[in-house]
C-alpha cells in the first residue's frame, strides 16, 4: 500500500469528544469515504485497510464511536444513554466538524451498516452513495439466523455456549473458547487473525460497556437494547446508489441482508465467496476492486 498522509484528532460532541483519522486530502474534489464501524462497541481498527482507497485521491475518514477506542469512555452510563439517536447525532456532528457533510459516501459495516442506512434514509443533501457491508436489516432477523448457524456448529459447542449463557457465566474461558469456533467460521476465516482485527477485540475487552449494553456478550447472543431494532421500514426512503456486500460464510446471512436488496430503490449486491463477515480482510484485492469500481461509477454518474 502506498503511504498516504493522514492526521488524527478529536472533535467535541456535546460534553464529550469523538476521535477521528483522516487519510488523504480532505480538500480533494472527490467525495470523502466515511467509515462507520461495527459493534456497537467496536472500534475503527479492523477497518483500517480501507485507507488504501485514499490512494485514488479520495479522503477516507475513520472514527471511533462514543464509548469506544480513542473517543470518550462512559462506563457508568445506563442503558437509556446508549441509543441509536445518540450515534446518529454523533455521525452528523463528525460530518459537519470535518467539513465533509456536503460531499461524502458512507461505508457502514455490520452495526455500522444499519446506522449508515438510518442516516441515509433521512436524505442528507451531501450524501452521494451508501455501502452496507455485512449488515443485517434487523436484529430480529439476525437472532433468527443465529439460531440456524449455532445449530450447525460441531457437536457439543452450542451446548457449552447455552450452558454459560443460561448461567450468566459468559466471561468464562470455556465460553470464550467455544465462541472462537463460531468466530473462525462466520466472522473472520483468516488464520491467524489479522493484527487490526485482534486490536479491535482487545479494545472491546478493555471496555465492553457499549457492546454488552446494546448487543450482549457475543455476536449470536443478542440480549441488549438492540434486540428488537431494525431499519427495514426506513429502506424505501434511501435515494442514493447503494452497494451491498456480504460473505458466503457470513454471520450476516443472505436472509438478513435481503431486505436491503428488496427495498432500496437503487441497489446492487456483491457476494464474496471466500469470506465471512470481513471481506475487506479475507479477500482484500477483490474488495478493493469492487469498492473502487463502485466509487468510480458514482463519480461518473454525477458528471
Amino acid at each position: 500500500m502506498v503511504a498516504v498522509p493522514g492526521r488524527t484528532g478529536t472533535l467535541p460532541f456535546r460534553a464529550y469528544h469523538t476521535w477521528y483519522r483522516v487519510t488523504g486530502d480532505p480538500g480533494a474534489k472527490r467525495p470523502a469515504v466515511v467509515v462507520v464501524h461495527g459493534g456497537p462497541g467496536s472500534t475503527h481498527d479492523y477497518l483500517l485497510n480501507l485507507r488504501a482507497l485514499a490512494e485514488d485521491g479520495r479522503p477516507v475518514v475513520h472514527y471511533d464511536q462514543l464509548g469506544n477506542g480513542g473517543s470518550t469512555h462512559l462506563p457508568d452510563r445506563s442503558a437509556d444513554f446508549w441509543t441509536v439517536d445518540l450515534f446518529l447525532a454523533e455521525l452528523d456532528n463528525l460530518l459537519d466538524g470535518l467539513g465533509v457533510a456536503g460531499d461524502y459516501v458512507l461505508f457502514g459495516h455490520s452495526w455500522g451498516g444499519l446506522l449508515a442506512a438510518a442516516h441515509a434514509a433521512r436524505r442528507p443533501k451531501g450524501l452521494r452513495g451508501l455501502v452496507v457491508a455485512n449488515s443485517p436489516a434487523s436484529y430480529p432477523l439476525w437472532r433468527q439466523e443465529m439460531k440456524m448457524l449455532r445449530d450447525r456448529l460441531p457437536a457439543g459447542v452450542d451446548a457449552v455456549l447455552r450452558r454459560h449463557e443460561e448461567a450468566g457465566t459468559t466471561g468464562s474461558e470455556e465460553y470464550v473458547q467455544a465462541l472462537r469456533v463460531f468466530y473462525e467460521r462466520h466472522v473472520c476465516r483468516v488464520l491467524p487473525w489479522p493484527r487490526d482485527f485482534v486490536a479491535t477485540f482487545m479494545e472491546i475487552n478493555d471496555d465492553p460497556t457499549v457492546y454488552h449494553t446494546m448487543n450482549g456478550p457475543s455476536e449470536f447472543h443478542v440480549v441488549g437494547t438492540l434486540r428488537d431494532w431494525g431499519v427495514t421500514d426506513l429502506l424505501p426512503a434511501i435515494e442514493v446508489p447503494t452497494l451491498l456486500i456480504s460473505g458466503a460464510h457470513d454471520e450476516a446471512t443472505p436472509e438478513t441482508v435481503q431486505p436491503y436488496h428488496d427495498l432500496i430503490p437503487d441497489v446492487r449486491w456483491e457476494l464474496f465467496e471466500h469470506s465471512s463477515h470481513v471481506p475487506h480482510l479475507e479477500e482484500p484485492e477483490r474488495f478493493r476492486a469492487v469498492m473502487t469500481a463502485y466509487l468510480d461509477d458514482l463519480e461518473t454518474a454525477a458528471r
